[in-house]
């Protein structure tokens, strides 16, 4: 059973609202598990809840016309899916694609609910919005990478350069900056090629994969 000291220790930025926010949050949320690789979001679907999540790690992404994929960005522990709530507080549907990309153990709090709490409860709107600033912030980082850098081709070239024996010894800030950009923008380009069987990963190593 998931108690107020347990959601608090994974929601740090809830611990002054143990006696009024969480409890309500946990009276009216349900716990569930999400198997990887399960569909939590399709595009276009109506938001029926909000999960927060307290294990593992969701993705989230757009799927082009052509069929290209693009991480926006992952959700894990301790953080919740900007889209999910500007769904919900909008009454539109989700605009992305979201998928467990392992086991996940979730806090699901209904739709109604979490409107409720978001007006009533400042503790509440100061996690949704400082959230929604990161979001945002890496969200553009990554949309101008895109469009004028084209970083997956200069990543995979660098990777090509710098490897011996398809083994690169490297951190993922390291080669940020030798690309200047930011380390999160290299990770979430390299989850991208592992999920395309491009690359393996493993601490401080990239192995090349061959075709």
């Amino acid at each position: 059973m998931l108690t107020k000291e347990n959601f608090v220790k994974i929601f740090p930025a809830f611990r002054d609202s143990l006696r009024n926010l969480v409890p309500k949050m946990l009276a009216a949320g349900q716990q569930r598990s999400i198997p990887r690789d399960a569909r939590i979001y399709a595009e276009g679907d109506a938001c029926s809840s909000i999960a927060f999540v307290l294990s593992g790690e969701i993705r989230v992404f757009k799927i082009g016309d052509t069929g290209r994929e693009i991480t926006l960005y992952e959700i894990g522990h301790g953080e919740t899916c900007i889209l999910n709530a500007s769904c919900i507080l909008s009454g539109s549907t989700y605009p992305a694609h979201a998928v467990a990309v392992s086991d996940v153990d979730v806090l699901l709090v209904p739709s109604a609910d979490f409107r409720k709490l978001v007006m009533e409860q400042e503790a509440m709107r100061d996690f949704v919005f400082t959230l929604l600033s990161h979001r945002l912030a890496a969200v553009m980082e990554l949309v101008e990478e895109v469009a004028f850098g084209r970083l997956d081709q200069r990543l995979m070239e660098h990777l090509v350069q710098k490897s011996a024996n398809n083994v690169l010894e490297t951190t993922h800030q390291k080669i940020a900056n030798d690309l200047g950009t930011s380390r999160e923008v290299v990770s979430r380009l390299l989850k991208d090629f592992e999920r395309k069987g491009q690359v393996r990963l493993s601490r401080n190593s990239i192995t090349l994969m061959k075709h």
